[in-house]
This record gives C-alpha cells, structure tokens and sequence, in this order.
C-alpha cells in the first residue's frame, strides 16, 4: 500500500550555480510520496565532501547541470515505503549513496540502494563512514589488495577518506605512512601512523629514508605533478590509486580535464613493462553495467565498514555537526583544511 507523506514539511539546499558557500540556498517544498520500490528517508546525518566542494565551482567531473540539491550520502530514518517494499523497512535507519540529493530534510531513494545502519551505531558516526567507508574499502581491498606486513602510504591521512583507509589499512595489519600537516601528526601518531608533513619535508626522499625498497600501496587524491611521485616511490608489485584531483579544486577551466590527463598518465604507466600497477578508482565503476551486482557489492562493503567501527577498528572522525540552515559555515569549515575527519550537517 503506498503511504502518503503530508504531516511534514521538505527542506533542501540548492546549488544555484557557480557561487561561494554564502550563495547556497534554502528551499521549502512537500515531502515527496514515495513510488513502487522507493522509499523517503527523513535525513538525521548528511554530510560534505571534497565531490560537493568541486560542485559549487562547477568541477566536479560528473555533476549535473545546476540548480541541484547536493550531498553525495546521508542517514536518516525511513518514514514512508512505496508498494513492493519490504514492510518491515520503515522506521529502520539506514543509509544511502545518493551522489547528489543528500543536502535535504527528507530524501527519495530507491529501496534496493539502502543498507541498514547496525543498532547502536549513531547517525553522524554512521555517515562519516557511508562514500568515505565505501570508498577507502574498495580501494584497500578491492583495488590494491593489501595484506598484512605490507607498507601504504596515504595521502591526506587526516582527511575523510585519509582517516578510514589509515584505519582500516592499520586493521589488516599493514604499517602505513600518512601525509598531513604537522597539527594533525599526534593524532595520526595515537592510531599507528607515521606522519610526513607534506608543507615542509622533502616527501619523496623522507618516504625512501622510511621505505628504503618502495612502498606497496599509494592511496593519492591530489593528482596534478605529485602524481608522479607517488609512482615512483611504489616497490615493484606495487600498486598506485589515484581517487581524485585535488590540487587543481581552485583552478578554472574545465573540471574533467585534470582528470582525463589522470587517466591518460594511468594508462601510459600501466603499458610500460615495470612490474607496476596504477588505477583511478570511481566509486560507481560497474553501476551502468549491472545495477545489481553494484548494489550487492556496496551493501556487502559498507557492511563490513560498520562492522569494522562495532569492533572499534574504526573510529568515527566528525569533525563537526552543524544544522542544515548553517550549510554555507559548514561548507567553508569543510574547506579550510584545519579539520581532521568530516564535517557533518543534521536536520
């Protein structure tokens, strides 16, 4: 049976353009009715990334035309199920990768796209970990494969995605060195890392003296001419996973276009006879191929992320909650670069 949502009132943020965070509007709407197989979230936790910092410039590489509603996950309470929608769905919190949308009160989705949020797991904790948790497994474990006794090196390793791989690479018995400025080395320090700071060391030479023979995995969302470095300081067998370009957020011009000399290098590297791997990862790779084998294989990840936090493994790294009226505070908190973990926006 499908239910109708009307007791409620919709609130979301818009992305009108290419604007700054004071730009960013409030728009007051109807919770929307759930159809066949879909269910509306009440958001309790969404959350700002690097994706929805490149939005607001216009850079991010897939983006939809503006005006739209970001925020690339979220976590809230199901309140309403359309028909065909397994009943005991609603009321359970759950969480969803939603690329954009996130950024509101009360969220559409499609039913197949959540996973349930374990009891006990708080909805900020759980959303620190959703596209962050999703994206740092996939890339330890699905990508480079580290296994335990292997040496990783992270860059941004006080970041959002930095802090769930170091943890998780940490968690398969892996030592790992991480990049980040000296503010957040005890930090780093008290969860097993070896920090570098990335301002003032020479990295390439401080990684050698650390890693005479090469690291095995470099996890490396900067891009631009550092790229380079992080191939060059992998031991053959090694792996590079470059996720992103953040080195050019500021620059103009077309957002795709740092990314297609990414995956040019990526190409070049990996045709050479060097006993070397490199890859850019993209967290919906395989979705337009098969939306069910992409879902399965999100569910089983973010899965196992939860678990990992449950066995205190993981931590979950808020760098602050702030309501969803204060998303232009938020975001440029987000981007200032003087917080460790992930800026969270709650209803």
């Amino acid at each position: 049976m499908e239910v109708i949502v009307n007791a409620e009132e919709l609130v979301e943020v818009v992305l009108p353009g290419k604007v700054e965070p004071d730009g960013l509007q409030l728009r007051h709407g109807t919770v929307p009715t759930p159809g066949a197989g879909q269910v509306v979230i009440r958001m309790e936790a969404t959350g700002i990334s690097f994706a929805e910092q490149q939005m607001r410039r216009g850079r991010y590489y897939d983006q939809p035309p503006f005006p739209f509603v970001p925020g690339y996950d979220l976590v809230g309470t199901v309140l309403a199920a359309g028909p065909g929608v397994e009943p005991g769905l609603t009321g359970a919190r759950v969480a969803a990768l939603v690329k954009v949308g996130g950024w509101a009160s009360h969220v559409l989705v499609d039913a197949a796209d959540v996973v349930p949020v374990p009891t006990g797991v708080g909805a900020a904790e759980a959303e620190t970990l959703v596209v962050n948790g999703i994206t740092a497994w996939q890339m330890l474990h699905r990508k480079a494969r580290v296994r335990a006794g292997q040496t990783v090196l992270v860059h941004g390793a006080n970041g959002g995605v930095g802090s769930v791989l170091v943890q998780l690479a940490r968690a398969a018995g892996a030592q790992v060195i991480g990049t980040a400025s000296a503010r957040h080395h005890h930090a780093l320090r008290e969860m097993g890392v070896e920090p570098v700071d990335y301002r003032t060391d020479d990295l390439p030479a401080r990684v050698r003296a650390l890693v005479p023979g090469g690291v095995d995995s470099v996890f490396d969302h900067v891009g631009g001419p550092g790229i380079v470095d992080s191939w060059r300081l992998l031991a053959p067998g090694g792996t590079l996973v470059s996720y992103g370009s953040a080195s050019t957020r500021d620059d103009q011009g077309s957002g795709q276009l740092p990314v297609l000399k990414l995956l040019g290098r990526i190409w070049l590297w990996n045709a050479l006879p060097n006993r070397r791997h490199a890859c850019f990862f993209n967290v919906w790779a395989g979705r337009a191929l098969s939306r069910k084998r992409f879902r399965a294989r999100l569910r089983a990840d973010l899965t196992q992320v939860f678990t990992a936090l449950q066995r205190g493994e993981v931590t979950a790294q808020i760098a602050a909650q702030l309501p969803l009226a204060r998303v232009a505070d938020a975001l440029r908190l987000a981007e200032s670069g003087t917080v460790a973990g992930k800026v969270v926006l709650n209803p």
